[in-house]
């Protein structure tokens, strides 16, 4: 069985047992085909051992809300925290700057920072990490 559908300046043929649809203008459409779907399910498989392995080495806090990120109180302050600094719940580790209201942001979990992804000073968008702190 073979029609073709118009969509405004688009013609398409559909075909009943084609695995993919073939287009009349120059830009065409793609159907995954079953092989192609087992190797995009071994990346995202790839992907998630990535993903644990990381958690595995610590936990990301992320970013609460957009804003503007500072280390410490005022720019004559020390940090609030650094790499290699053990921190508790409830800690304050940065403030971001959001609409000229700075909001501490509080350690989820005792440990020790690993990692800070951000430098003083920089913009951070929602849920973008800001520290990676791994469990003590």
């Amino acid at each position: 069985m073979k029609s073709k559908l118009v969509f405004g300046a688009k013609k398409f043929r559909v075909v009943k047992s084609g695995h993919s649809i073939i287009n009349d203008t120059p830009e065409s459409v793609k159907i995954q085909n079953p092989h192609e779907q087992n190797q995009s399910t071994n990346e995202e498989k790839s992907l998630e051992q990535d993903i644990a392995k990381t958690s595995s080495e610590g936990e990301d806090l992320l970013s609460p809300m957009p804003g503007t990120f500072y280390t410490s109180p005022t720019p004559d302050d020390p940090p609030f925290t650094k790499v290699g600094s053990k921190v508790t719940k409830g800690q304050t580790l940065c403030i971001i700057e959001a609409m000229k209201i700075m909001n501490e942001i509080e350690s989820e979990i005792n440990g020790i920072v690993a990692e800070v992804y951000i430098d003083d000073g920089n913009p951070v968008e929602y849920n973008q990490p800001l520290f990676k702190i791994k469990p003590a």
